[in-house]
């Protein structure tokens, strides 16, 4: 496996994601805020400045000599809360963070995606197919992350595998900053993100002209879907 730029990669998914893809031989290339795990090669970038992100992909890009083999873009968060209750600039962050930056960091990387016929992986949630009541920043990022990745598909097809991941909960610290409410209960059914990033490691290393499209990984419990 080739070089993987992970966006996200210092926590929760994008870190599981990192560690599975050294695991199967490839190179992790973190973008994000943190520092990711020990001897992971790192690139800091604030993914809300969406210029940064694509100047940050430009030099991920660059450290792997020209060539990516893939990106996973698995960076995301989420303040809960009703939308009256949400200020603007926290509103239009999570949408920022969750959608448009991931746009940014692929826009930037599909030179090198299409030189070596590599791989993509969107994140995007199984709110993203299923809306619930507290979260329109969240819902409408990733319901746009679900229609940006299927459009995409339909236009690299041939040149880039685009896979749409479509997780549920997962036990990460995603949820340590909520209010209490907020916060799965004791008996929530949540799956290990080592599973989910397993899933991801199998789409990228999907040969050239085989694509798996989308893929719903969640606990067997999950509520959030169907």
């Amino acid at each position: 496996m080739d070089t993987v730029l992970i966006t996200g990669g210092a926590s929760g998914l994008g870190a599981a994601v990192a560690e599975a893809v050294a695991k199967e031989g490839g190179r992790p290339l973190v973008i994000d805020r943190q520092r990711p795990a020990a001897g992971l090669d790192w690139i800091e970038c604030d993914l809300a400045d969406t210029a940064a992100a694509e100047d940050a992909t430009r030099e991920a890009v660059a450290r792997a000599g020209g060539t990516i083999g893939g990106v996973v873009t698995a960076a995301g968060f989420d303040v809960p809360g009703a939308l009256a209750e949400l200020s603007r600039q926290t509103w239009e962050r999570i949408v920022t963070v969750d959608l448009l930056a991931t746009a940014a960091v692929i826009r930037a990387a599909l030179p090198a995606l299409k030189r070596s016929h590599g791989s993509i992986v969107t994140v995007a949630s199984t709110l993203g197919v299923k809306a619930v009541g507290d979260a329109t920043a969240y819902c409408a990022a990733k319901f746009g992350v679900v229609g940006f990745t299927r459009s995409l598909a339909a236009e690299l097809a041939g040149e880039v595998n685009v896979t749409l991941l479509i997780p549920g909960g997962m036990w990460t610290r995603f949820f340590d900053d909520r209010e209490e409410r907020y916060k799965p209960g004791p008996d929530a059914s949540l799956n290990d993100p080592a599973h989910t990033a397993n899933a991801v490691v199998f789409a990228l290393s999907q040969p050239p002209g085989c694509s798996v499209r989308e893929l719903v990984v969640a606990s067997e419990k999950e509520t959030s879907y169907p």
